[in-house]
């Protein structure tokens, strides 16, 4: 009967040091998916910036385009 009950404290103490190992990595991941989620959402905010960016650059060469039509017909 000792025999069993020191088989399953033994197998107690190891499975609660493997439990522990386990959520030690779990808490690495987490920090890990919190990271990931703060650099998605900074690509977000770039991705957001070079749209807006591309529509100005797009503006400013129509407005280019304009004024060197206008200047086209001024020297006619």
């Amino acid at each position: 009967m000792w025999i069993w009950i020191a088989v399953v404290v033994v197998a107690v103490i190891i499975l609660g040091a493997a439990g522990f190992r386990l959520l030690g990595r779990l808490d690495g991941l987490r920090r890990a998916a919190l990271r990931l989620q703060k650099r998605q959402a900074d690509a977000a905010v770039l991705q957001q910036s070079a749209a807006e960016l591309q529509e100005k650059l797009l503006d400013v060469q129509q407005r280019a385009e304009s004024m060197q039509e206008h200047a086209v017909f001024a020297k006619k």
